[in-house]
This record gives C-alpha cells, structure tokens and sequence, in this order.
C-alpha cells in the first residue's frame, strides 16, 4: 500500500484521468474530491462489498429478491448523512 501525505486543497494523481483532492480534514473526518471520466465507477469501500453480495445473490436470486436489495439500499442511503455538493 503507498501512503502519502496531503494537505486540504492537495491532489494526487491516479493514472492520467483521476484526480482525488482533499478537501476537507475535521478531526477524524476527511473530505475528499474525486475527478474521473464518467466510465469510472467509484464506490465507498461498504457499498461496492454490498453491490459484490447482491450480484453473487442475484446468481442463485429467489422471487422479490431485486425489491429487497433496492430496499436495503434505499435503507443505507437515507442513513448517509446528507452534503452539499
């Protein structure tokens, strides 16, 4: 794993078209800026293991299982605390 250090307003560079900027650090909190084409996918670590899960489920699905993950999801996102941009 690299480890790099970085100031508020710092970026670094991951490959030639993704730029990750910290905006923000409150305490034990940072904000982070990511710009990628839009080809990209970029997930929080929990939600792409939950996406993972859903997929291998939806291999062996039973009846109503789609409207159940939409709802855990649902579920997940109005428990993110909410942004301004």
């Amino acid at each position: 794993m690299l480890v790099l250090s970085r100031r508020p307003q710092q970026s670094l560079l991951i490959g030639h078209d993704v730029v990750v900027t910290v905006l923000e650090v409150n305490g034990d909190t940072v904000r982070i800026g990511i710009k990628a084409p839009a080809d990209v996918d970029i997930h929080r670590e929990e939600i792409y293991r939950d996406l993972q899960k859903a997929n291998q489920d939806a291999s062996t699905a039973q009846p109503g299982a789609a409207a159940a993950l939409a709802k855990r999801m649902r579920a997940r996102e109005d428990d993110q605390p909410k942004t301004d941009g």
